[in-house]
């Protein structure tokens, strides 16, 4: 069909327009070929007559239809010209707020000036793994397929981001690497994907700027490399710079402001950080003041600052690089700020006073006067001379600006260097991904310099994209196999070789300025001389300073001044020579002649875009243009050797304003980024591209009966076709698609819409027709009617007569009586029936209320028992808090004594101190009388006699000590081997006692009857044996603090001891005095060791009567001498007070064996008794006098037990007495021990002291006796003196030895307390159990007593399973590890594994064995971990674990014993309790193991059901003859496209949550722990769902509303199926199924808007609104929702408060609970089967 054709009645077309560029028109008139006006109406109402050539008619272009407005791709609409996409774009950015939108492969993103909230996680999350075009359009899908084929096709990335300034290219970059940072975890430590972003910050406050366009425009070109290793994580990036504005630093334009990092420094001026910097206000420094205003609206510039100084220190640039930065900008400052002044005849000078010269010299320790001379001068250097020759006030101030210029570029360039270091990472790169942030195409009413060379970057960039496109349109056509035509398409390599051919723009700038005397003039002279035949380079009429481009996007006039100057870059060698003779190292490295290289890429080697300043010869010198052009050439060979994808930035206003669209400035940047060349390329060939699918649902309206029965769906669209359009050019099949020319889908809209109107009209002419006759056949039916009733009464009137009426009347009587008759007989049977049916009813209600007293009556005696055992327990616990606070205050009281005893220790230190100094005094004494010894030579002879003498006897004296340590030390071994006899046989006397008791079993029978005759006498004798037993601990504690001080006492003669070896060593005459203390020291020790012979025998005594008095009712005499050693004469040491605590404490053992003997002896007892009873009962059952009897022996038997139990409570009282005993002993060892250690130890010093003083002695006696004389007689004084320091230093000691007395009784107290509260616990846990015990025994006894009138039964066994400790591994083996969740017995009894294991674990408890049982249940936890460890994705295993640790976890608790688990056991099962052993920490340790096995099977559930959500709930229509699908014709790129292997439906999701509930309910899962896993799952259901319609436009319908609330009655009609409607699941749907209610519903009417705020309770403001704004109409039927409902709809939620979130979190998790369930079997029953292979197990 013919274009032409088109333009029929009621069609529209878009016609130019001045100020919305296109305004739309309606066709009020069909147009025919010849028709030289088209006749049009406006949407104001105005009639237009549009003009047409008939020769050449040129139609305006038509408007699509209105179900193709706001598609997500425009290459996807019917007409693609630019009023389409300038609609296309209107309508999704200001009715729906959508700012992204597909042009084919570009993504065109609008500035919404406004923080959107589709930015978070949760949305980069959603994004990940997503074919590109499957959701709406956004920056994370562009990056999404960018991570994708870099991971498929193994090839380096691009994304290239351009735009004007302000059109938001800087944001979508930083967004664009933070979705690569977050999907690509690197799992190092350097967190590098954190510096990536932490990047950001830093180049933007050093190249971001104020401009009137934008407040944070960023003015240098950016490409960032972000390098993946193998596996696709982020090891590191690189970053390289392009042409930054250096003018900017020096000039700023109005309303501008110079870079971010000035102004956020001089925020931070009155820091004392950087009082050094002579900062002052931005206003006042003239490179920041030039543009007015220092300020933006909403911009912190402090705050800005501390997160720049925050991002230097994640990037590792430390205090010392930041530092010497902030001082090169605040030199910059202060550059701008010197005066320079004119001196006339074109001399100029600057002040050496200057304080912003002084500040800068001095920051960046360069001298002032070398600057202020090659400022204000410069040298020419000639053939014999060189010149200084001085330069004007306009060189000088150019010369200090280029100055500033230079130096901020080569920060600028050292900043990002130091950057890109940061950000390596060791590593080896597989792959990169480069992001591009480049300016846009620029016009301004003045261009210069660097918009030629902008605007020359995006020809290169255009020209690339044109071919990129063109390839991928080729790809296209080939893999469809449609044949390819060659496309025409606007090519701009002329304007290309226009630029940088040889002899073109650049060539000629470059040649210009190597001429000393070049000037802009003369260069754009040499331009129109050379260029002026170029068809793209203009001369303007009216300018001669000028020139004109003709660019792919528009015409641009650039002014010729400033190129020369720019283009050279030119600064005085002078000035660099003085900057690199400076003292600081930071700026003389800028200037250096030759810089280390860059760091560059691993893949890509790549110069840097700014090269090093090169040496000053001017030939040598390269230009800013020849540079630009070399790292732009680089640019585009990355580019090349990448996948492209393209992001084109948009400023919809220059306002700034949120949401606000001006069509003259979008369609200007349209047209200069390439989409509207894109939109030419794609319409020139086939730009509708659908598959065969959407074109069947879509269009088989259209189909006759005979298409549609056809089962081939690609030949029935063929058909179709072939018969809907005539010309086969205007359409092509391909293998998978149908490619249609311009305006054929347009075509088919109307004629689908035809169809569609003529149904509509034949349906309605049927339905108003019906109604007209159903209304017709209503009226005749009450005319009808009205006739019979008036012909009745016509008729009754001339038949009635006075018989009639008579007979009439008697019929009425009689029909009276007979009628009240039946009703009496019904009523009084009525009657007696209610009568009965009360009289039942309230005797049963009466039985019910008596049954509810009763229940009432006997739960209060139950809470009397309970509040009473819980009285105790809190009176327990507040005893040992007593307890715990009187330990606490005796410590703090024997800390308060231990300080004061120190304050007297360091009072006498003081003292001492004193003393020693005037002992000092009275040497120096000594010394001032050497003098006189010269005088005694006369009596030389004499002493030397008397020396030999000395010497005799003190070697004597030597000889004699030594014998005498020596015969002490064989003493104290001989004691030692004593010691050692003595405890061999006394653990041989313990063995013949443990034989004889052995021996004393088989009287059992004699010591029977004496028990019994003598048990109550014995019990009193016990209690007075207590009491005696108590005082003698008493006493022997006594004892053991005497014998302590003893020890102390011989530590203090040994510290005499060593005192007076001291005293040998101030005189000879000292040695007889200290042979005396020997003596008495050995007369002490004699009588210290008879004491403690006295003491152990008195000990020995008592103890020996305490035994006797214990047992000699039950043992021979001759027995008890077996407790005690034969050899009692030779306890005489500490250590037989031990043995005699272990007699004592065997005696009490014997005891306890002996009652328990006694008490096997009653019991055996009872079951005579028991028998007795039954045989009587038996033989006098008929006799009913001898019942009496019976209940007298019952009587009896009660009272033995009552008398058994009293005697079983004295035994705890024993146990405790003889742990206190052990206790006791024990610290007498310690103490023991430690005292002969420390005799030991001060034996050795002693003698080692005699040894040390007495060699010392003999080496002075000489100078001794020639002194002799003059000591005698000063001797006297020092002896005194010597006395007092003895005094003194005994007294200190005295007080060491207190206070470590102290120190001792208060770590004994403690640990006596300790051990006290420790007892106590034990003893209250003992009585428990023994409470615990007795009311078993009790009842016991009862069901023995009644068990007497039952037949005896046989044998039961009593549900324990008995192992070997070695068959345990094997056990953990075949029941955990080795099992198969499938098995045969695991069918049966799917719980079985956690019913044998438990069995096990009640007969290691029935043993009292903790090891084993410690171990057993180790190894299940550890196995059952194992087990999921290995198996963690099989949902049966992890299933099946679940259900058994579940179960095991329930069996512990039921048979715990706890009163709140036994409330629902049999009487069996409370008999089968533990009763050894708490397993609370292990039940704590079992529900932890569990939670974990419930999150792992709902991970693996979830990874399962996902891929079958969105197909299911969403793309599958469930609805028959109800078409929810919009086909949108999107062009997926080739690396998007896949063909699924499977097709899910509603019914796959159905079937996979019946097979995960199957699964729980076969491995006997319990329900409640089965409904918390299906809700889980059906949260994930609803959220991922309603994430998907967030993020997709084509899912926001009405039908498609239908289709999910179809889908939702699926699942509710799937959970009543299962009985699971009170498991909560439904009511994580009603999120989505008020979602879909929101598609459904009316959008018109403000009571609309009130019910919609009204009834969306789960959907907060932000999801509702965007729901309103993406609804998308499937016919021409339905309507779009309006910008004032949604208005009105946000009106009402303001009164309702909710989150902002605009995504449902699918990682959220309900909390898991276990609920205790009893179990019904009973495990004696249980039985293990031989599949198993547990032979090893046997039952009890």
């Amino acid at each position: 069909m013919a274009l032409s054709e088109l333009y029929t009645k009621y069609n529209r077309v878009w016609i130019p327009d001045e100020e919305q560029v296109w305004k739309s028109a309606e066709i009020t008139r069909d147009f025919h070929s010849g028709d030289d006006v088209l006749e049009l109406l406006l949407e104001d109402g105005t009639v237009r007559l549009h003009p047409v050539d008939p020769s050449k008619p040129k139609l305006p272009p038509l408007r699509n239809p209105d179900i193709l407005v706001g598609e997500n791709d425009l290459t996807a609409l019917s007409y693609l010209h630019e009023p389409a996409v300038l609609h296309n774009l209107k309508v999704r950015f200001v009715e729906s707020r959508i700012i992204y939108t597909y042009c084919g492969i570009i993504l065109v993103a609008v500035n919404p000036y406004k923080q959107l909230p589709v930015y978070g996680d949760a949305i980069i999350h959603a994004y990940s793994g997503q074919n590109m075009g499957d959701m709406d359009p956004h920056i994370f899908a562009v990056a999404e397929e960018a991570y994708k084929q870099m991971a498929r096709n193994h090839k380096n990335q691009s994304i290239i981001v351009s735009g004007e300034s302000g059109a938001g290219k800087t944001v979508s970059a930083r967004y664009a690497m933070r979705y690569f940072a977050v999907v690509s975890k690197s799992g190092s430590q350097t967190r590098v994907e954190d510096k990536v972003l932490a990047s950001n910050p830093i180049t933007e406050a050093i190249g971001n700027a104020k401009t009137t366009r934008n407040d944070n425009s960023s003015r240098f070109g950016k490409y960032t490399e972000i390098s993946f290793d193998r596996r696709y994580r982020i090891i590191g990036a690189n970053m390289r710079t392009y042409l930054l504005e250096k003018s900017r630093v020096v000039f700023q334009a109005e309303n501008e402001r110079n870079y971010h990092i000035f102004y956020q420094m001089c925020s931070c001026a009155d820091s004392a950080e950087f009082k050094h910097l002579r900062l002052l206000s931005a206003d006042e420094f003239r490179y920041t003041g030039m543009g007015g205003d220092i300020t933006i609206d909403g911009v912190n510039d402090r705050k800005d600052f501390e997160e720049t100084r925050q991002t230097f220190f994640l990037l590792g640039l430390k205090e010392d690089f930041q530092s010497d930065v902030f001082k090169v900008l605040a030199a910059i400052l202060h550059l701008g700020n010197v005066e320079i002044r004119s001196s006339g005849d074109d001399k100029s000078s600057a002040p050496l006073s200057d304080s912003h010269l002084a500040a800068f010299c001095d920051l960046l320790c360069v001298s002032a006067a070398e600057l202020v001379r090659w400022l204000c001068n410069r040298r020419i250097v000639l053939v014999a001379e060189t010149v200084v020759k001085p330069v004007p006030k306009e060189r000088a101030a150019a010369g200090r600006d280029a100055l500033a210029k230079q130096i901020y570029a080569h920060l600028f360039d050292c900043i990002i260097s130091r950057i890109n270091t940061a950000l390596q990472v060791p590593g080896k790169q597989h792959a990169f991904i480069g992001v591009l942030d480049i300016y846009g195409f620029e016009t301004f009413d003045i261009n210069s310099f660097e918009q030629f060379c902008i605007n020359y970057a995006n020809e290169k960039l255009q020209q690339q994209f044109n071919l990129h496109v063109f390839k991928l349109e080729q790809e296209e056509y080939m893999k469809e196999d449609i044949p390819w035509t060659l496309i025409d398409f606007y090519d701009n390599q002329p304007v290309i070789d226009l630029i940088e051919a040889k002899m073109g723009i650049l060539d000629l700038l470059d040649e210009e300025c190597l001429f000393p005397q070049g000037t802009d003039q003369s260069w754009l002279q040499k331009l129109f001389n050379y260029l002026e035949a170029n068809p793209l380079f203009e001369k303007p009429r009216l300018s001669n300073e000028a020139f004109v481009i003709q660019h792919f996007a528009d015409k641009v006039e650039y002014q010729c001044r400033g190129f020369l100057e720019k283009n050279r870059d030119a600064l005085y060698e002078e000035l660099v020579d003085t900057m690199r003779a400076s003292k600081f190292s930071f700026l003389a490295h800028f200037f250096q002649e030759e810089e280390p290289s860059r760091a560059t890429s691993k893949g890509i080697k790549v110069k840097s875009a700014r090269p090093s300043v090169k040496p000053a010869n001017k030939q040598l010198r390269t230009s800013v243009g020849d540079k630009f052009r070399s790292s732009l050439s680089l640019l585009m060979e990355t580019l090349n050797a990448t996948t492209p994808h393209y992001v084109r930035c948009i400023k919809p206003n220059d306002e700034k304003l949120p949401f606000e669209y001006d069509s003259g400035r979008v369609v200007q940047q349209l047209r200069a980024c390439g989409v509207l060349e894109t939109i030419r390329i794609s319409a020139q060939s086939y730009p509708s591209r659908w598959t065969y699918i959407e074109f069947y649902s879509r269009y088989s309206i259209l189909m006759s009966h005979v298409e549609a029965d056809f089962n081939d769906k690609k030949q029935t669209c063929k058909n179709v076709l072939q018969r809907l359009i005539q010309d086969s050019n205007q359409y092509k099949f391909g293998r998978t698609k149908i490619f249609f020319r311009a305006g054929q889908v347009a075509y088919l809209e109307k004629l689908r819409l035809d169809r569609l109107r003529g149904a509509c009209v034949t349906i309605q002419k049927h339905v108003r027709g019906w109604s007209r006759k159903r209304k017709y056949l209503r009226i005749r039916e009450a005319a009808v009617i009205l006739q019979q009733y008036i012909r009745g009464k016509r008729t009754i009137r001339k038949t009635v007569t006075a018989e009639t009426l008579k007979r009439g009347w008697a019929a009425v009587v009689i029909q009276r009586y007979w009628r009240g008759y039946r009703m009496r007989q019904i009523y009084h049977a009525v009657q007696m029936a209610s009568i009965t049916i009360q009289a039942f009813t309230r005797g049963w209600m009466t039985r019910k209320r008596y049954k509810k007293m009763m229940e009432e009556h006997k739960a209060l005696v139950l809470q009397k028992y309970a509040k009473a055992w819980l009285a105790r327990r809190r009176f327990q616990t507040m005893r040992r808090l007593v307890l715990n606070v009187q330990l606490s205050y005796r410590v703090q009281q024997l800390r308060k004594k231990s300080e004061e005893q120190n304050k007297e220790n360091r009072a006498l230190m003081e003292r001492l101190t004193s003393l020693a100094s005037s002992h000092s005094q009275t040497m120096e004494k000594l010394h001032s009388q050497e003098a006189q010894l010269e005088k005694l030579t006369t009596l030389k002879a004499s002493l030397e006699e008397r020396e030999k003498k000395a010497r005799e006897e003190a070697s004597m004296t030597i000889n004699q000590l030594q014998r005498r340590f020596e015969e002490l030390n064989t003493e104290k071994q001989n004691l030692e081997k004593k010691l050692e006899v003595s405890i061999k046989k006394t653990k041989e006397s313990f063995d013949q006692v443990k034989r004889s008791l052995l021996e004393e079993k088989e009287n059992e029978v004699r010591l029977r009857k004496i028990a019994e005759n003598n048990t109550d006498i014995q019990r009193h004798d016990h209690e007075k044996e207590l009491e005696t037993l108590k005082e003698e601990l008493k006493r022997l504690k006594e004892d053991r603090v005497s014998l302590q001080r003893k020890v102390e006492d011989g530590a203090q003669v040994c510290s005499d001891l060593q005192e007076q070896v001291i005293q040998l060593t101030k005189h000879v005459k000292v040695i007889p005095e200290l042979r005396r203390d020997l003596n008495n020291l050995q007369n002490q020790k004699d009588n210290l060791d008879r004491k403690m012979k006295e003491e152990s025998e008195q000990t020995r005594a008592k103890t020996k009567e305490i035994i006797r008095q214990l047992l000699g009712g039950f043992i021979e005499e001759e027995k008890l001498l077996g407790l005690v050693p034969e050899d009692s004469e030779k306890i005489y040491e500490l250590d037989d007070v031990q043995e005699a605590f272990e007699s004592l404490q065997k005696a009490t053992r014997l005891l306890e064996n002996h009652q328990k003997e006694q008490r096997e002896t009653y019991e055996s007892q009872m079951e005579g008794l028991t028998l007795r009873v039954e045989h009587l009962q038996n033989e006098n059952g008929k006799l009913q006098n001898l019942f009496q009897e019976k209940s007298n022996i019952n009587e009896d038997i009660r009272q033995e037990v009552s008398r058994l139990s009293s005697e079983n409570s004295v035994i705890p009282e024993l146990k405790l007495q003889v742990s206190e005993l052990h206790r006791q002993k024990q610290e007498l060892e310690t103490v023991v021990r430690e005292q002969n250690s420390e005799l030991a130890e001060k034996n050795m010093e002693i003698s080692n002291i005699l040894h040390k003083k007495i060699t010392e002695e003999s080496s002075q006696r000489r100078h001794f006796e020639e002194k002799a004389k003059e000591l005698e007689e000063i001797r006297e004084e020092l002896q005194v003196r010597i006395e007092e320091l003895e005094e003194e230093n005994e007294h200190l000691k005295r007080q060491q030895l207190m206070e470590g007395e102290v120190k001792t009784k208060l770590r004994e107290e403690t640990s006596q307390l300790t051990a006290e509260n420790m007892d106590l616990e034990e003893q209250l846990d003992q009585k428990d159990r023994w409470i615990k015990k007795l009311h078993s025994q009790i009842k016991c006894l009862e069901m023995s007593q009644k068990a007497k009138q039952a037949p005896a039964l046989p044998k039961e066994y009593l549900g324990m399973l008995e192992y070997k400790r070695e068959d345990e591994a094997r056990l953990i083996q075949n029941i955990i590890t080795d099992l198969k969740p499938k098995g045969v017995v695991v069918n049966v009894i799917p719980t079985l594994p956690a019913f044998i294991l438990f069995m096990c674990v009640r007969h290691a408890d029935y043993l009292n064995d903790d090891n084993k049982l410690k171990s057993l249940m180790n190894g299940i936890i550890q196995g059952v971990k194992k087990v999921v460890l290995a198996h963690h994705k099989d949902f049966e295993s992890l299933s099946f674990w679940l259900s058994n640790t579940y179960q095991l976890l329930n069996c512990l608790k039921q048979y715990s014993g706890e009163e709140q688990f036994l409330k629902q056991s049999t009487p069996r099962q409370k008999k089968n309790c533990l009763q050894n052993f708490d397993l609370s920490e292990h039940r704590q340790i079992l529900s932890d193991l569990a939670i974990q096995i419930y999150h792992q099977l709902i991970s693996v559930m979830q990874k399962t059901l996902t891929p079958a959500i969105v197909p299911g709930m969403l793309e599958h229509e469930s609805l028959q003859g109800i078409s929810s699908m919009k086909p949108t014709g999107f062009r997926k790129r080739s690396s998007s496209l896949y063909n699924d292997s499977e097709t899910y439906t509603i019914s796959s999701i159905l079937q996979e949550l019946s097979v995960f509930y199957s699964a729980m309910s076969h491995h006997g899962m319990e329900q409640s722990l089965t409904k918390q896993a299906v809700k889980q799952l059906f949260f994930l259901i609803g959220a991922t769902t309603f994430n998907q319609i967030m993020l997709r436009k084509d899912m926001c319908s009405c039908r498609k509303g239908m289709q999910i609330r179809c889908n939702i009655s699926y699942l509710e009609e799937w959970l009543k199926e299962n009985g699971l409607q009170s498991c909560g699941a439904i009511d994580t749907l009603r999120p989505l199924a008020q979602a879909a209610w929101l598609l459904q519903v009316n959008k018109s009417t403000d009571e609309d808007a009130k019910e919609i705020a009204e009834k969306c309770t789960e959907l907060n403001p932000v999801q509702i609104v965007k729901i309103l704004n993406s609804y998308t109409p499937i016919d021409d039927f339905e309507k779009r929702v309006t910008s004032s409902f949604v208005r009105q709809v946000q009106s009402f939620l303001q009164e309702y408060e909710g989150a902002t979130q605009l995504m449902l979190d699918t990682d959220y998790r309900f909390q898991v609970t276990f609920p205790f369930y009893p179990s019904s079997t009973a495990l004696e029953s249980l039985q293990v089967p031989s599949s198993l292979h547990l032979e090893f197990l046997t039952r009890i």
